[in-house]
């Protein structure tokens, strides 16, 4: 199954910090026994902090 992304939330703050999360839904596996993959980034000043 071709993973298919069931969330996007993007949030840029108004000191230009920004939070993004992306979830998908994939194929069971041994590394993912929940059917889900996730991005999550935290950027600070340009910077990732998370």
């Amino acid at each position: 199954m071709k993973a298919r992304l069931v969330r996007h939330t993007k949030v840029i703050e108004d000191d230009g910090s920004i939070l993004e999360m992306r979830l998908w839904d994939v194929t069971v596996s041994p590394d993912k026994p929940h059917g889900f993959k996730y991005s999550l980034a935290y950027i600070v000043k340009g910077k990732r902090a998370v």
